[in-house]
């Protein structure tokens, strides 16, 4: 039994020609004088005639097409898990980390190089024109959708106002950081910012929301 079980474990080999000489003869040897073993080598014959006779199979003439559209969605599906991902952290963490940064170059820059208008030209946002910063840029004031008057106040100031600027472009929130704070002030500000037009934000190209920093001139009205 030994004998055989040895034999028998040479079949697959032995079928295709991938033993030696002599374990050859000492196998066609064994089949003459063992009928058990010949039974079981007739069932592997026939299996291989049956798979020899089903020929090589042909790939489908579209097979190239459906592994390149299989592998183009695998990959919008992980670019797409990327961004998901991103997204969130962005949402969570990144992103008011970096318009705080952008709000404060931004300040910085205006404060420096901010444009004061002389008594009866009408006043226009002066917002910093940043850098990018890495792939991150700030909004940036465009142009005012109406014309305006100045702003009149008690003095001759500078008005310096946070605007939170929507991804649309749009003033939908605003402070005043440096200049009068009464209400005929802020209702001048506001109507300025609601008639403002920025580009948004942008990162990674896409726009999202973020803040600008503008100056006004303050005009005294007072003879």
């Amino acid at each position: 039994m030994a004998n055989c079980t040895s034999i028998r474990n040479e079949f697959s080999a032995y079928l295709d020609g991938a033993v030696s000489g002599a374990t050859m003869h000492a196998i066609a040897a064994h089949l003459q004088s063992c009928p058990a073993c010949a039974e079981e080598f007739a069932g592997w014959q026939s299996t291989q005639h049956a798979i020899a006779r089903l020929g090589a199979l042909k790939a489908p003439e579209d097979l190239g097409l459906r592994l390149r559209l299989a592998i183009s969605r695998e990959k919008a599906k992980q670019q797409s898990l990327w961004t998901d991902r991103f997204a969130l952290q962005w949402s969570n963490v990144l992103g008011p980390l970096v318009l705080q940064a952008s709000a404060g170059l931004a300040a910085a820059v205006l404060l420096v190089g901010s444009m004061i208008m002389m008594l009866g030209i009408t006043p226009v946002a002066v917002e910093a024109n940043d850098e990018p910063l890495a792939v991150v840029t700030a909004p940036h004031y465009l142009y005012t959708a109406t014309a305006t008057g100045p702003i009149r106040t008690s003095e001759d100031t500078v008005i310096v106002v946070a605007a939170e600027v929507n991804s649309q472009g749009q003033v939908y929130d605003y402070r005043i950081l440096t200049g009068p704070l009464d209400e005929g002030v802020s209702n001048q500000v506001q109507q300025h910012l609601l008639m403002s037009v920025f580009e948004p934000a942008r990162v990674f190209g896409s726009p999202v929301p973020g803040r600008a920093v503008v100056t006004f001139s303050g005009i005294s009205v007072k003879g």
